[in-house]
């Protein structure tokens, strides 16, 4: 569905600050792929995301999505076939406005027309949705996000995005910022829209336990480059003392003592 070909991305180029963030990737995303992303930090995960993202151009390369090239067509574009969570529980939902106001706009990508196309019917669509998060947002429809916290409105974001239908969902760490007990919450909500709904979805974590909990697919990043993409049976089969030697035998180095190893477990 979504192919990388060749595709490079540097910064600063030509200067003493040059930083080859993502060195010549080439990658197929099929339909229905649950991919998590691992790798120690600067790896280049996040520069991946962007560049599918559209939030930069590849420095060479190409982006298609189902042979179409999108190589350079930009981010609020490619928002409205690609989904994207942050880190930031803060960032996929406007703060003064109220939760239905915010699930209206992403209903309908946009501003316009927001009052005349918000009625019963629409509320009572967004209140059936709305209960499947087990939260009791559905009763606060009416309150603005800002009295919210950020398990909620991260796992808001979560279902709103869903109920957007996108092509590709990434996921950018988006359970970090929240305590063990969201955390926890927001991943497995994770699980059951991405596994109900059919969606094609990445997701990077710094937990390896989860990369291989979930999903069908993994791919380890090391200095710009995938190093190992491996799913199905060989994927089960992985432990997170697997993964470290795996990394050791590819890199001839000890895997990075970051975040990833401290939350292995």
């Amino acid at each position: 569905m979504i192919a990388l070909k060749n595709v490079s991305m540097v910064f600063n180029p030509g200067t003493v600050n040059e930083n080859r963030a993502i060195n010549t990737i080439n990658l197929r995303i099929r339909e229905g792929d649950f991919i998590t992303v691992i790798g120690s930090n600067g790896a280049g995960k996040s520069t991946l995301f962007n560049l599918i993202a559209g939030t930069i151009i590849p420095s060479q390369g190409s982006i298609s999505l189902n042979d179409r090239d999108i190589t350079r067509e930009p981010e609020y574009k490619r928002a409205q076939y690609i989904g994207r969570i942050f880190q930031n529980p803060l960032l996929g939902t406007a703060s003064n406005m109220s939760l239905e106001d915010n699930m209206m706009i992403t209903h309908k990508k946009g501003f316009k027309w927001l009052k005349r196309s918000l009625n019963n019917r629409m509320r009572d669509y967004f209140r059936s949705e709305l209960i499947q998060l087990k939260m009791g947002l559905e009763e606060r429809m009416k309150e603005n996000l800002a009295m919210f916290s950020g398990g909620q409105r991260q796992a808001l974001t979560l279902l709103m995005m869903v109920l957007s239908k996108p092509d590709l969902i990434l996921l950018d760490e988006h359970t970090a910022a929240l305590d063990p007990k969201n955390a926890q919450i927001v991943l497995e909500l994770t699980h059951k829209f991405i596994k109900e709904y059919k969606l094609t979805s990445m997701m990077i974590t710094h937990n390896m336990s989860h990369a291989i909990e979930f999903g069908n697919r993994l791919l380890m990043m090391d200095k710009g480059e995938i190093i190992f993409d491996v799913e199905g049976e060989e994927k089960r089969a992985l432990t997170v003392e697997k993964l470290v030697e795996k990394f050791h035998q590819i890199r001839h180095k000890s895997f990075e003592n970051d975040r990833t190893l401290l939350s292995a477990e």
